[in-house]
C-alpha cells in the first residue's frame, strides 16, 4: 500500500477497516481549507474518501448533513456517507462523479447548465432536513450571529480597509439587525464553484459548514465570486434554483457580502492567496460604487 505521511495512523486504520483495505492514498486537501481529506482506493479500484475534521462542530456539521439532509440531493448527486467516527472526528464518504467546474474547459452551454443543475440541487438541499424546535431558533437568529462577529472581523482585517469601506461595511452590518422574516432552509454553506462537480451531470461536495440559516446565505459566496464576472451563471442557477431573490434577500445579501470582502482580504493575506484578497477588495469596490446587486 502506498501512504501518505500526513495520514494520521489511528484514522487510516479506521478507515482501512471501514472499507476493507486500501491499496493507494493521496492527499486532496484545499490548500487553505482547515479540514485535511484524503483519496483513498481499495484493490478493487473503489474509492472513498476520508475527512478528518479540525472542529467537533465542523464535524457534527457535516456528519448531520450527510446523514439527514444530503440523501435529498439524489444518487450520485452529492457524497454518501459510508462510516463516521466521532473518535477521531472522521467522515468516510464515497467518491462522486465529476471534477469540479472551475478545473474544466467547459463550453458556455455546458457551463450553463453545470450551474443551473447547481441551482436546482441547491433548492432540493434548502427544502431538506427537519426546521423545527432548535433548528429553526438557530436559523433564525443566523444573521444575529454574524452582525455579532462583525467586530472580529473588521479587525482581523485592520488598515486593509479605508475609513470610508470601514464605515460602509458597518453601515451594511447594522442594517442586519432590522431584517424581517427570511425564507430560511438547511444551507450548504460553502456553495462555490470548487464545490460543484460536473460529469454532464452536476453534484455538490464539501458541506462542514452545512445549517440551518436564511437561504440567502448560500448565495454570498457565488455573488461575490463568479457571478460578478458573469451574470449569466446567475441567472443559471437561479433558473434552477426556482426564483428569483425576493427585495428583502437582495438587500441582504449585499450586507453580507461586505463581511465576505472583509474576511476575503485578511484570509488572503493570512494564507498568502493573491486571487482571494482581490476578490475581497473587488466586492468592496462594487459595494462603494454602488453596482454590486
Amino acid at each position: 500500500m502506498s501512504d501518505a505521511k500526513t495520514l494520521p495512523a489511528a484514522p487510516r486504520d479506521w478507515a482501512e477497516r471501514e472499507i476493507g483495505g486500501v491499496a493507494e492514498i493521496r492527499d486532496t486537501a484545499h490548500p487553505r481549507r482547515n479540514s485535511p481529506v484524503w483519496e483513498l482506493v481499495r484493490p478493487d479500484g473503489c474509492r472513498f474518501f476520508l475527512k478528518v475534521s479540525r472542529t467537533a462542530r465542523s464535524y457534527e456539521r457535516e456528519t448531520l448533513a450527510l446523514r439527514h439532509a444530503v440523501p435529498a440531493l439524489g444518487a450520485g448527486r452529492a457524497p454518501q456517507l459510508r462510516a463516521s467516527s466521532a473518535e477521531h472526528l472522521a467522515l468516510l464518504t464515497t467518491a462522486v462523479p465529476g471534477r469540479p467546474v472551475r478545473e474544466l474547459a467547459l463550453t458556455a452551454a455546458q457551463e450553463y447548465e453545470a450551474h443551473r443543475q447547481g441551482g436546482l440541487l441547491l433548492a432540493r438541499l434548502h427544502a431538506a432536513g427537519d426546521l423545527t424546535g432548535r433548528r429553526r431558533a438557530e436559523a433564525e437568529g443566523a444573521l444575529c450571529s454574524v452582525t455579532q462577529d462583525a467586530d472580529r472581523r473588521l479587525e482581523e482585517a485592520g488598515d486593509r480597509l479605508t475609513e470610508a469601506e470601514r464605515a460602509l461595511v458597518r453601515t451594511l452590518t447594522e442594517q442586519l439587525r432590522w431584517v424581517g422574516p427570511l425564507p430560511l432552509g438547511f444551507i450548504h454553506g460553502d456553495a462555490r464553484p470548487r464545490h460543484l462537480l460536473w460529469s454532464g451531470r452536476a453534484a455538490w461536495v464539501g458541506f462542514e459548514r452545512s445549517r440551518f440559516a436564511p437561504v440567502v446565505q448560500d448565495f454570498v459566496t457565488l455573488a461575490c465570486g463568479v457571478w460578478a464576472d458573469r451574470p449569466r451563471l446567475r441567472t443559471a442557477c437561479l433558473s434552477g434554483y426556482g426564483r428569483e431573490l425576493t427585495p428583502q434577500e437582495l438587500h441582504v445579501l449585499k450586507c453580507l457580502a461586505g463581511l465576505d470582502a472583509v474576511s476575503a482580504l485578511a484570509r488572503g493575506d493570512e494564507h498568502d492567496d493573491p486571487p482571494l484578497a482581490a476578490g475581497g477588495r473587488r466586492t468592496l469596490h462594487r459595494l462603494m460604487t454602488g453596482v454590486f446587486v
